[in-house]
């Protein structure tokens, strides 16, 4: 198990484009893969994405259980996401509060919106191109996750820095 330091907002991995997955089955490649799940899960995340432990690759996971933060949702299991690019999205976007690893350790919460539904076309952990349309928190973890790989961070996005709230707050809200 490898849990690697998350890397905050500021530093250069955060706010850089990530390159290309050449090699799926690479050992660097497996490494980060690894890393990632390893991190995610100790950090109670539902999803990571490759430059938040400073690689700047095309790369995220995502897995939704029962964190924390988050109890009684659908869980979806642990996938993994390389090179991944969103071929479709619904017409429809929603609202909704969102925190990040990289953002003082998911501490901050804010409003983003975000498409209602996403089809998502990337390689899996073996280097197999799948497609998967996605709806609700998995849609919304996609497009998250994606934006890091942009260099993009969710507080970028949101409309109305009034509306960011704290992690007590944001618990207060989730009762």
């Amino acid at each position: 198990m490898a849990i690697k330091k998350i890397f905050q907002i500021g530093s250069k991995p955060i706010r850089s484009r990530s390159a290309a997955v050449e090699n799926v089955s690479s050992k660097k490649i497996q490494r980060i893969v690894r890393d990632l799940v390893d991190t995610m899960r100790y950090e109670n995340l539902v999803g990571m994405a490759a430059p938040q432990i400073g690689e700047r690759q095309r790369i995220f996971v995502s897995e939704i259980r029962t964190t924390t933060i988050r109890k009684k949702l659908p869980e979806d299991k642990l996938r993994i996401f390389i090179n991944p690019h969103i071929v479709s999205n619904s017409k429809s976007e929603v609202d909704g509060y969102e925190g990040c690893g990289s953002v003082g350790l998911a501490n901050l919460f804010g409003p983003v919106k975000r498409f209602r539904e996403v089809t998502v076309k990337a390689l899996d952990g073996r280097g197999k191109s799948f497609e998967l349309k996605a709806t609700g928190l998995l849609a919304r973890i996609i497009q998250h996750e994606i934006d890091h790989l942009n260099g993009t961070v969710f507080i970028d996005k949101v409309k109305n820095t009034q509306q960011l709230l704290g992690r007590e707050e944001y618990m207060k809200l989730k009762k």
